[in-house]
C-alpha cells in the first residue's frame, strides 16, 4: 500500500455561504440525504408537475439548488462531444445560462458499465458564489453563479478500469474544493476554491475503484476528518494537509461506490463488488485502527446506492431490487422485501433522501417510490411520468417545497398547485 502522501499546509479558512434553501451538493446541505421540507408524494405528467425541461444530453449527475437557480450537467453525443453545464430558474424551469465544455481529449470508450451511467455522473457543488464541476477526464471547473468560467483544473487523463468510467462528486471544505480521482489518477486533491491551485493530493494504487463521494467528520475539541472508503479498507486524512491520520480493514472488497455515512463520531460504510458487505467505525486513533475502533461488520450491503440513516435504521433498495431496513447500532436485518415490479430490471441507482414524513427512492426504469421510515416495508405511492422511458439514475434535490428529479431526457419540478 501507497501511504506517502505529498502536501501543502492551508492556513486560511473561509466559511461556505450557501443559502439556507439550498441544496448544495450530492446527497443535501450535510450529505445526509434529509430535508424537513414537505413535497407531495403522488405525482404525474397532470399532477404536481411544476414544470418540466427537456436537457440536451444525457446525465446521472444530481440537481443541486441555491437561491433561485437549479444547476445540472449532462453530456451531448455526436462528432463534437461535449459536456454542459446548465443552471435553470428553479420556479420557472427558464433557462438562465449554459455552458460548454469541448472533449479535446481521448475519452474512454462507450462500453462496459459506462453504458450504464455515461459520461456526467459526478453531482457539482456550489458554495452559494461560485460553482464547482467535475467532469472526469475533462477536468474540474469553477464557475460563477452567472455562467462566467473562473478556473480549471487537470484531474488527469489515464483510464484507470474503461469498463467504469467516473462517478465521485464534488466536496467542498471551508476554503478547498476536494476531488476523488481514482479514475483519472488514482488520486484525491485538495484544490484553492479562489484559483484552482493544488493544496495536496494523495496518490495511491489502492485508490482504484474507489467512486465514493469523501465526507468530512467534525468532532468537537479535535481536528476535523475526511474519510473515504477504499477497496478493502476506510482511510481517515487531515483534510487541511492529506496526512493519513488511520485506517482501518473493511469487508468492501472490489469497486466501492456507495459513499460513507457520517452520524456524530462513528462512520458507516457500505458496497464492493455485488455489495460485499458493511462496517461501522469509531472515528479517531492512529494508523491501523482495525481491533480497536470497528464496531461492526455485516454481509448486507448496497452496491450503488448510498444507504439512508435515519433514526436508528439504514435504508435502501440494492440492485437486485431488494428493499433493506437494517439497525445501525450492529448491522442486523430488520427487513429484506422483494420490490414488486423491479424483478428483472436494473432496479436503483440513486440514494435514497428523506423528505419530511417519507422516504423517497428514484428507481431507473420503474419510477419513484414513498416509503414509511417503518419496521415494515411499505410503499405509500409509486409515481413514474409515462412519457419518459430513459433512465433515472440521479438521486434528487429539494427546495422551497419542490422536489427536482432528473432523468437522461429531462429536469423535473415536483410541487403541489
Amino acid at each position: 500500500m501507497i501511504r506517502t502522501l505529498a502536501c501543502l499546509l492551508l492556513t486560511t479558512t473561509v466559511c461556505c455561504r450557501a443559502h439556507a434553501d439550498s441544496w448544495p451538493m450530492f446527497l443535501g446541505p450535510d450529505g445526509k440525504a434529509v430535508s424537513s421540507e414537505t413535497v407531495p408524494t403522488e405525482w404525474s405528467e397532470s399532477k404536481n408537475l411544476a414544470w418540466k425541461v427537456d436537457l440536451p444530453g444525457s446525465g446521472s449527475s444530481s440537481p443541486i439548488i441555491s437561491g433561485n437557480k437549479v444547476i445540472v450537467t449532462c453530456y451531448v453525443d455526436g462528432d463534437a462531444a461535449i459536456r454542459k453545464l446548465m443552471c435553470f430558474d428553479k420556479t420557472s424551469g427558464d433557462s438562465l445560462w449554459s455552458l460548454d465544455f469541448p472533449i479535446d481529449y481521448r475519452e474512454d470508450g462507450y462500453r462496459g458499465y459506462i453504458t450504464e451511467h455515461g459520461y456526467a455522473s459526478n453531482t457539482p457543488a456550489t458554495d452559494g458564489d461560485h460553482i464547482f464541476a467535475f467532469f472526469g477526464k475533462g477536468g474540474v471547473h469553477c464557475v460563477t453563479m452567472d455562467g462566467e468560467k473562473i478556473w480549471s483544473f487537470d484531474a488527469g487523463k489515464s483510464s484507470g478500469n474503461r469498463e467504469w468510467g467516473s462517478a465521485a462528486s464534488v466536496l467542498l471544505y471551508k476554503d478547498t474544493v476536494i476531488i476523488n480521482a481514482a479514475d483519472e489518477s488514482r488520486t484525491i486533491y485538495c484544490l484553492k476554491k479562489s484559483t484552482g491551485e493544488e493544496v495536496w493530493k494523495q496518490q495511491a494504487d489502492m485508490l482504484e475503484l474507489t467512486y465514493g463521494t469523501p465526507r468530512i467528520v467534525t468532532v468537537p475539541g479535535r481536528d476535523d476528518e475526511l474519510v473515504i472508503s477504499v477497496p478493502g479498507e476506510i482511510w481517515s486524512m487531515n483534510p487541511k494537509t492529506g496526512k493519513l491520520l488511520w485506517y482501518a480493514t473493511s469487508p468492501m472488497t472490489g469497486n466501492v461506490s456507495p459513499s460513507l455515512i457520517v452520524d456524530g463520531q462513528k462512520v458507516y460504510g457500505f458496497g464492493g463488488y455485488r455489495g460485499a458487505g458493511s462496517i461501522a467505525i469509531k472515528v479517531g486513533g492512529k494508523d491501523d485502527v482495525s481491533d480497536t475502533n470497528v464496531l461492526w461488520t455485516n454481509r448486507t450491503s448496497s452496491y450503488v446506492a448510498t444507504p439512508l440513516l435515519e433514526d436508528g435504521k439504514f435504508y435502501w433498495i440494492d440492485d437486485r431490487g431488494l428493499a433493506y431496513c437494517t439497525k445501525s447500532d450492529d448491522g442486523e436485518i430488520v427487513y429484506r422485501e422483494r420490490v414488486r415490479d423491479l424483478q428483472g430490471q436494473r432496479p436503483v441507482y440513486a440514494s435514497p433522501i428523506k423528505i419530511g414524513e417519507f422516504i423517497y427512492i428514484v428507481t431507473r426504469e420503474s419510477g419513484t417510490l414513498v416509503i414509511r421510515p417503518s419496521d415494515e416495508f411499505e410503499v405509500i405511492a409509486r409515481n413514474k411520468f409515462a412519457s419518459d422511458d430513459t433512465d433515472f439514475n440521479a438521486s434528487p434535490a429539494v427546495s422551497d417545497g419542490r422536489l427536482y428529479l432528473r432523468s437522461n431526457q429531462s429536469l423535473y419540478c415536483v410541487a403541489s398547485p
